[in-house]
């Protein structure tokens, strides 16, 4: 082939690959119509290397909620979380009835699991979910005082109650844009379900979006 001719090829294929590539870059934003935020409790745990690897084998971000004592005891799995793309949200120190104790215990439960996160090379949180999703005025400003926005759900799968694999996924099913389901790190059927949490999503142009620390809900991630 003359030399004249190769560099009509090769400028037609770049050409062709360009037209190729702004043609479908539309397409592929254009896939996700909505964002959800999915969200894992008291990690990191025994399940956690398993968990991100099934989400990011389905393509799932989630914000993991981690218990100050166990960051603590595992800056591995807080590296990992972090490494696969997940982000981090304070979930206490060690569980408790926030709404029972005095503003210094809810502040040390608070104040300590932002240390251990960061500690643990999770960032500074900026979301904070109260155990049990119980939570009154103090809990809320002292949340605030440390660049804390507040984060429950919208939708509980039922994992911590013993729920089936079906039911988790029937209960994702219901996500709307901008929602939030409570998941847990822990749970092995919530972990068998996270592949038809990925199917239903896609299939229902939802995607796995970040949670806004302005507004607390999903959003496209940023």
């Amino acid at each position: 082939m003359a030399a004249t001719a190769r560099v009509a090829l090769l400028t037609a294929l770049l050409t062709a690959a360009a037209a190729f590539t702004v043609t479908t870059a539309p397409a592929q934003a254009a896939a996700c119509n909505g964002y959800v935020g999915l969200t894992f409790d008291d990690g990191p745990s025994g399940n956690t290397t398993r968990l991100i690897a099934a989400l990011r084998q389905n393509g799932l971000r989630a914000t993991m909620f981690n218990q100050g004592q166990y960051a603590a005891a595992n800056p591995s799995l807080v590296r990992a979380q972090v490494s696969a793309g997940m982000w981090v949200g304070n979930h206490s120190y060690t569980h408790p009835h926030l709404t029972r104790l005095s503003q210094s215990q809810i502040d040390s439960e608070i104040s300590r699991t932002q240390q251990a996160v960061a500690a643990a090379g999770g960032g500074t949180p900026r979301l904070f979910r109260p155990p049990y999703g119980e939570t009154n005025a103090t809990v809320k400003s002292i949340a605030a005082r440390h660049g804390l926005t507040e984060i429950i759900w919208q939708v509980d799968s039922q994992d911590w109650n013993g729920a089936s694999p079906d039911a988790i996924v029937q209960a994702a099913a219901r996500l709307t844009n901008g929602q939030i389901i409570l998941m847990h790190d822990w749970s092995a059927n919530t972990l068998a379900a996270v592949p038809r949490i990925a199917q239903g999503l896609a299939a229902r142009g939802l995607c796995a979006g970040m949670i806004s620390p302005q507004t607390g809900r999903a959003v496209a991630p940023g």
